[in-house]
């Protein structure tokens, strides 16, 4: 429990250092504007306390729903009613996509056919601050008669829920943040930590990396600041190359018709060992020009970048090297070409 201890610590810390800072009125507020900046930062103060608590409070029974997660050849079905539903539902929103399967089923709709979408070799989580909603009876009872592995997730240790789970991970009891202890505030957001516990634990078991990640998350600025050079690049017939004895009427063609005011220069092996750009024919321009080879012009060594990188890394690569065009390489044999436009396109920057 060492790494518990070492975080309750740094919180504790970063919490009195904020409170330190910052108090609960405001220079210049009305007597109304500083009640409700206290109002807010006793309710603040008073769900960090909680999270506080639920750190220190994290034993074996965790480590123990962990591995059932892990474990298990289905999918993580997380159920809930009311506001243990929306919490339930943000749940499996993120294991689903940090690479744990999983998805939400109201106990309400399992009650009517549902039930039918829990399979034996899913595991059930199931939320209930009470630990006695009745809507989650039919739910734990299918699991007890299928053998269906069941996570509770409750205030009350002696609850039906807690009983019948074959883990119970109790949450402290905390006082709710509401003045009048009845509106679900600290109890929730301690079911939603506790969610983004397990869901991050079972991500760093798997070893989920960005990559990964991205696959989850194409849409958006997450998705395209994720996405690798391979998914933009020109590759097959759209990439410009020529060979080291091509003559410079064959490469200024090539060039013209790919677009991308370069050509790469490959030897015998495929490899590729130079680059032509518009400007090294621009600069070279005789008469006699065209009946030249193209090593003849070729600048050798050309900036590249491996098949793997993110664009935002190929992005840093041009601006640092003050050039448009990066080829794709592996093994030493182009793949791709990505141009500063298929960046900027992208959204990487």
């Amino acid at each position: 429990m060492e790494g518990i201890t070492a975080l309750t610590s740094v919180i504790t810390s970063s919490l009195t250092d904020g409170a330190a800072s910052t108090g609960s009125t405001l220079a210049g507020s009305s007597p109304v504007e500083n009640r409700d900046l206290a109002c807010a930062t006793r309710v603040l103060r008073t769900e960090a306390d909680a999270l506080l608590a639920l750190a220190g409070s994290l034993d074996g029974k965790f480590l123990r729903a962990l591995d059932i997660l892990q474990g298990i050849e289905g999918r993580v079905i997380v159920t809930g009613m009311g506001k243990s539903g929306h919490v339930a539902r943000k749940i499996a929103a993120t294991m689903a996509s940090t690479g744990t399967p999983a998805f939400f089923v109201h106990p309400g709709e399992a009650s009517h056919g549902d039930l039918g979408m829990i399979a034996k070799i899913d595991a059930v989580v199931a939320l209930s601050n009470s630990g006695e909603t009745h809507e989650l009876a039919d739910i734990i009872a299918y699991t007890r008669r299928f053998g269906i592995p069941l996570i509770g997730m409750t205030r009350r240790a002696a609850s039906a829920l807690a009983e019948q789970s074959d883990v119970a991970l109790v949450i402290p009891p905390e006082p709710e943040a509401c003045p009048l202890g009845l509106a679900p505030t600290t109890s929730t957001t301690m079911m939603l930590a506790l969610g983004d516990a397990l869901a991050v634990a079972l991500l760093e078991r798997r070893g989920f990396s960005a990559a990964d990640f991205r696959e989850f998350h194409p849409g958006g600025q997450l998705g395209r600041a994720l996405l690798k050079v391979t998914d933009i690049m020109h590759k097959g017939e759209d990439l410009p190359l020529c060979r080291l004895d091509s003559p410079l009427s064959d490469v200024i063609f090539e060039m013209t018709a790919k677009r991308l005011g370069c050509v790469g220069v490959t030897d015998d092996a495929g490899a590729l060992v130079g680059i032509i750009t518009d400007g090294d024919v621009r600069r070279h321009l005789t008469p006699e020009l065209l009946a030249e080879r193209a090593d003849s012009i070729m600048s050798p060594r050309p900036k590249t970048i491996r098949p793997k990188a993110l664009i935002v890394e190929a992005l840093r690569e041009m601006n640092d090297k003050k050039i448009t065009t990066l080829f794709v390489i592996e093994a030493d044999r182009p793949l791709g070409i990505v141009h500063i436009h298929d960046v900027l396109r992208a959204g990487a920057a």
